[in-house]
């Protein structure tokens, strides 16, 4: 095996909508992107299965399909698509150098970083049996489904309480549990939140497991425990949102980059450029607050063309 480095103009590290359409882009621009994929290619719409959100497409679609139609084309217009995983990367001078799993050396003029980010998951058993099939982490996108049904929401910082209130327009009763017994959440979402009709909340509980039918797959009840006298109860329910949290892919850049308490990276205003000229960053690895397919998609689109005007500035 040829272990020299490989030079290029843009290396793209992660392969969600912000990766892909990143790579449609410099491929266009003639950049001849390098695309390494990362642990899941794809990203978190691998696991997501109706998308009716997405522009373009008047039937539902599927994530995985989406994104393998997004990889299909940006392999298409000429990106080097590498099924590997980046574990180091020095960005003290250029050309960035970056290392993989697999023992590749990639010399970069520029960097796009599309890592993404992951929600954080309750980890029981039950809940990887129903994910996509009532369980969701993502009222934006699956709350349309639940149109007149009972639905709960898990968590209790400001997302909990965004998603329990944006659900409140779809499901017919939504209910919130908390392990505590106040909120984090900001105190005008929590006013919005007790003053809406169709929300419950149940205190100082937590799900201990996910009820449902296997075939076809689907969810009918969760069961709960207190978490003061240990007593558990079940509540049917069609639906169920984890909201407590993600956690942005980054560790690989901490300390090598400007990143806020949440450890996402900061970029410039109306920018994808970081605190490195040369190194940008698109998607959800930069964006807690939409986390859309189409946002990212929007942002890779921006990386892509800062990476050019930036070569074409250096060179």
């Amino acid at each position: 095996m040829n272990n020299s480095p490989i030079k290029n103009d843009v290396l793209i590290i992660g392969s969600g909508p912000a990766g892909y359409t990143a790579a449609i882009y410099a491929a266009r621009a003639n950049l001849k992107p390098h695309l390494v994929s990362g642990l899941e290619p794809g990203g978190q719409l691998t696991i997501t299965t109706d998308v009716e959100n997405y522009p373009g497409f008047g039937d539902t679609i599927q994530g995985p399909w989406l994104m393998e139609q997004m990889q299909e084309q940006a392999i298409k217009v000429g990106t080097i698509f590498h099924n590997d995983i980046v574990t180091s990367v020095d960005f003290a001078k250029t050309p960035f150098i970056s290392k993989t799993d697999s023992g590749k050396e990639f010399n970069s003029k520029s960097i796009i970083i599309a890592t993404g980010a992951q929600a954080r998951w309750l980890n029981l058993e039950s809940e990887n049996r129903f994910k996509g099939f009532g369980i969701s982490a993502c009222a934006t996108c699956d709350g349309f489904f639940f149109k007149d049904q009972k639905v709960a929401v898990i968590g209790g910082g400001n997302s909990a309480v965004e998603e329990a209130l944006f659900l409140t327009k779809f499901a017919s009763k939504v209910i919130l549990i908390h392990r505590r017994d106040t909120l984090r959440a900001e105190k005008i979402l929590q006013e919005r939140l007790f003053q809406n009709k169709k929300v419950e909340i149940i205190w100082n509980n937590k799900v201990v497991e996910f009820v449902g039918d296997t075939n076809p797959q689907t969810l009918k009840s969760i069961v709960i425990e207190n978490t003061q006298n240990n007593s558990k109860s079940s509540l049917d329910v069609s639906g169920a949102f984890i909201a407590i949290g993600h956690d942005p892919a980054t560790s690989l850049f901490k300390n090598k980059l400007d990143m806020d308490s949440e450890n996402y990276i900061i970029t410039k205003p109306d920018s994808t450029e970081t605190s490195v000229k040369g190194v940008f960053a698109a998607g959800d690895v930069k964006d807690k607050i939409y986390r859309q397919a189409v946002t990212a998609a929007g942002m890779g689109c921006m990386a892509a063309l800062e990476a050019e005007k930036f070569i074409s500035e250096v060179d």
